[in-house]
């Protein structure tokens, strides 16, 4: 038979989106349907507040009464398609769901190798070796700033004592040079005078007092 007539094209497999959106679409068909029946009955409601009881009126009540019994039959359709609708979209949404985990799953693993490829390049000894390293150079270092940073020519024994003792000293030199006549020679310059003067220089005012005698 598959020779004469040929094998049937496979169909693709419906999916949940799709069957979904048949299914919308014949409750979209079924609601137009419920539609125009709701609208059929209000044109005998209108027709029968109108009319006198009768056998004429009793006909269009039948009539009625046939339309709102269809248009219970399209309420159940709808009612089962939208539970179908409700149930495919859960179905779909723990698909979503599920999709989501394993994806996630996929790039934790991935992450996973990636992170031990890194860390297999890591050598933990050469780490520790470079932290002993630098804090020898640390240490260097401060012993360098310590060295660069010591004081010259301040001897490290002097005691408050010495200080005193050094204040009263330069105080009383100070007393002592204020002392002096101003025409006295200082202590400094008394070296330098010659031996061979046997008098002491005089002064510009001896000198006039002499001359004016």
């Amino acid at each position: 038979m598959n020779r004469l007539f040929g094998s049937a094209p496979k169909a693709p497999k419906p999916t949940l989106n799709s069957a979904i959106s048949t299914l919308d679409g014949r409750i979209s068909s079924v609601d137009v349907k419920i539609a125009s029946l709701n609208a059929e009955l209000g044109g005998y409601q209108a027709k029968l507040g109108k009319m006198r009881e009768g056998p004429g009126k009793a006909a269009l009540k039948a009539k009625a009464l046939r339309v709102l019994q269809r248009r219970k039959q399209y309420e159940a359709q709808r009612d089962q398609l939208q539970g179908q609708v409700w149930n495919m979209e859960q179905a779909q949404a723990l698909q979503d769901n599920l999709a989501g985990v394993m994806t996630t799953v996929d790039a934790m693993q991935t992450t996973q190798k990636e992170l031990r490829r890194q860390y297999g390049k890591v050598d933990l000894d050469r780490i520790d070796r470079l932290q002993d390293d630098m804090a020898d150079l640390l240490d260097v270092g401060n012993e360098i700033q310590e060295s660069l940073s010591r004081g010259y020519e301040l001897p490290d024994d002097v005691d408050e004592a010495e200080l005193d003792a050094e204040l009263e000293l330069l105080g009383a030199d100070l007393e002592h040079e204020a002392g002096l006549d101003a025409g006295a020679v200082p202590d400094f310059m008394r070296e330098e005078v010659p031996e061979f003067i046997d008098e002491p220089p005089q002064s510009a005012a001896a000198k006039v007092q002499e001359a004016a005698r």
